[in-house]
């Protein structure tokens, strides 16, 4: 339980994908100047993440790992389908993926959003090639999750830090509309810069699933072996101090 509570407030905080890795960014700009079209928007992401990492993890498992295919001949020695690696179709798998999960919300969106589905236009279809996505099941790939269920875990939380990212620049980008901002940073310009300072205010939670201060480790008890060689050579260097006088 320990581990999912902190996989779960570390990808939200710790690993923002905006803040910390600065992916997704072209969709977190462009679709970021009204809070109801970027509430849709992760939303969407969201639900892409949650579906498409456990499942890339499932295809990791029991696919595409050197020796995954052992469970088809139950060989285990390196002969047969267990010693084919099939790691280099990562990409092509993963991206098929997130495609058909993007697919399956542009339909639903459409069916029971039109007026969202018009407000995120061409960037609905684009979360298929949104690094973000891309990125979580890389990540996962590459962080070695354990488990289906803290893939489940990782790719929920990643979702929302990324819409936390974007509903928080959002409603930023609406309030700013009504300050005097210098006209050269205007637009994007402004944006860049309060993206910069948000993300160096959740570099601040970098710390906050790290434990205490490490408790110093107790003196080793003193043997008696050790007690009487000290007396040994105590002795031996009064020796030799009398000599030496």
């Amino acid at each position: 339980m320990i581990e999912h509570l902190e996989l779960f407030f570390k990808s939200i905080f710790v690993d923002n994908m905006v803040f910390a890795v600065f992916l997704g960014m072209c969709s977190y700009l462009a679709v970021s100047k009204k809070v109801a079209t970027a509430v849709g928007l992760g939303a969407a992401v969201i639900f892409v993440l949650a579906i498409t990492v456990p499942l890339n993890w499932l295809l990791d498992q029991y696919l595409l790992q050197p020796g995954a295919l052992a469970w088809l001949d139950g060989s285990s020695n390196g002969e047969g389908f267990s010693g084919m690696d099939l790691g280099f179709l990562s990409f092509i798998m993963f991206i098929a993926t997130i495609a058909t999960m993007v697919q399956l919300v542009e339909i639903v969106v459409e069916k029971f959003s039109p007026s969202l589905y018009n407000s995120l236009g061409i960037f609905l279809p684009l979360i298929a090639v949104n690094c973000a996505i891309l990125g979580g099941s890389l990540f996962m790939q590459s962080r070695e999750i354990e488990s289906f269920g803290l893939a489940l875990n990782y790719g929920i939380s990643s979702g929302i830090g990324w819409f936390l990212a974007i509903l928080a620049i959002a409603a930023i980008r609406e309030k700013i509309r009504y300050s005097n901002v210098p006209a050269p940073l205007r637009g994007l310009g402004i944006t860049f810069i309060i993206t910069g300072l948000m993300g160096i205010g959740f570099l601040s939670f970098g710390g906050m699933l790290t434990g205490g201060e490490e408790e110093e480790a107790p003196a080793k008890p003193t043997t008696q072996v050790e007690n009487n060689q000290t007396e040994e050579e105590a002795k031996e260097l009064a020796e030799n101090t009398k000599i030496i006088n």
